[in-house]
């Protein structure tokens, strides 16, 4: 079987090199002719741990090959479309012309019997306009809808031992030709879920929301343990234990950020207003806004800690990326609060392991150390703001002797409060009490 991937970024690039690797031909299809050739000589152009490794291995194959021409897909029989779906300028809504334009460049060359198979996150709705719109540009492929749930630093596995495969489908040719490409996967008893196409482009936006509640309201309860004087660690621990919550996404901090999660939300409460349901959803306005209120919940610590006016203070801020073992910056709450802090007079240093060139492309007026040892030199206070574990493995006896003041705030609840302590730092965390 001979598969295409329409977009090469995150997804798609992940995508096609482990499709690759189950045995299948693969064309990477792009409208962007540096990323191609980037990929062409088997390099990602971002960090994704073990990615690059498994797409050099698989241009080299000879199975994985990329092209800017839309007329190479012409033989495969299935396309992948796994194009960005970004938050519209102005509005919450997703902006889908990417979707709409692969849908459009790949209709001419998609062969009789094929199916075009949308992977990117969409609203409700999306496939079955785009499923006529197929036919009306005289298309004979059939749509069908596959939704991703890939976590970043974790890529390559999800797509290769996924821990289900939804696919929204119209026919059971649409789902047996499907089941063909995934045979590998479900060989080694991968889930299957055959859905519609209104359920299947649901089920990736209600598990991102649900995802998003769970950590909002983590964070929730550390605003009322901080006004108690609880712990959120001890909190979250003990519920943790109960299976019916279970303890994955009950790790007070800053809060969610990505390319996923808040504008996944925010384009379902679009589309819920547009379907006239705007009700049933109003609750993740205030998970936005828990989420959001995280960000300002650390600035007023290091207020507390420093003083209301930041001007010229030196600041430290480990961590830049949204999340560890990934250099993606977008909407990252690491960045943001280093922006504001900025904003209001305080000197910023930034580290992060791996995402300091992207993040200095969109925040330049900050300023990027090359190392720990760099940022944290003469810092009044250190933000521990992105859980890499070069961090966590941080001597904090050395590390007092590289700033002005030993104040730390921990941003992640993720750092060895004891240890830090012992060593004679004045430590804080969100939804914890001050010792």
């Amino acid at each position: 079987m001979k598969l295409s991937i329409i977009g090469t970024g995150y997804l798609g690039a992940t995508h096609a090199a482990a499709m690759s690797s189950l045995g299948f031909e693969v064309i990477g299809i792009d409208v962007d002719p540096a990323k191609i050739e980037l990929l062409r000589a088997g390099k990602v152009p971002f960090f994704e741990p073990g990615l690059e490794e498994l797409l050099l291995q698989e241009v080299n194959s000879g199975r994985l090959k990329f092209s800017t021409n839309f007329a190479d897909a012409k033989n495969c029989e299935i396309h992948f479309i796994c194009v960005g779906t970004p938050q519209q300028k102005g509005s919450l809504a997703a902006d889908l012309k990417y979707v709409e334009s692969a849908v459009d460049a790949i209709a001419p060359h998609a062969k009789a019997g094929s199916l075009v198979v949308g992977k990117s996150t969409v609203p409700v709705g999306t496939a079955a306009r785009l499923a006529q719109q197929l036919v009306e540009l005289g298309s004979p492929a059939e749509l069908a809808w596959n939704p991703e749930f890939l976590r970043e630093g974790f890529a390559v596995e999800d797509t290769l031992r996924p821990n289900r495969l939804v696919v929204g489908v119209t026919s059971d040719r649409a789902e047996n030709l499907l089941k063909l490409a995934y045979k590998p996967l479900l060989d080694n008893g991968v889930p299957w879920i055959r859905a519609d196409l209104a359920t299947a482009e649901l089920v990736k936006v209600a598990a991102n929301s649900f995802l998003a509640t769970k950590i909002s309201f983590i964070n929730a309860m550390a605003e009322i343990c901080e006004t108690t004087g609880g712990d959120v660690t001890v909190l979250a621990k003990a519920i943790g234990y109960d299976p019916r919550i279970g303890s994955r996404f009950l790790q007070a901090g800053i809060g969610f950020g990505g390319g996923c999660l808040p504008k996944d939300i925010r384009a379902f409460m679009a589309r819920s207003e547009e379907l006239g349901a705007q009700q049933s959803l109003e609750f993740l306005r205030e998970i936005d806004s828990i989420n959001l209120r995280a960000r300002q919940r650390m600035i007023d610590l290091v207020r507390l800690d420093l003083d209301e006016d930041l001007k010229g203070r030196k600041i430290a801020v480990l961590g830049a990326a949204f999340k560890p073992d990934s250099d993606d910056v977008r909407d990252s709450p690491a960045l943001d609060i280093s922006d504001q802090i900025s904003k209001a007079g305080g000197a910023v240093t930034v580290f992060d392991p791996k995402a300091n060139a992207n993040a200095s492309l969109r925040f330049p007026h900050l300023t990027y150390a090359a190392s720990i040892e760099a940022c944290m030199s003469g810092a009044e206070i250190v933000l521990h703001l992105t859980e890499w574990k070069e961090f966590r493995a941080i001597d904090p006896i050395k590390a007092k002797s590289l700033v002005a003041r030993a104040n730390i705030i921990d941003g992640r609840n993720a750092l060895d409060r004891e240890a830090w302590e012992r060593a004679g730092w004045h430590f804080r965390a969100l939804g914890r009490a001050t010792r």
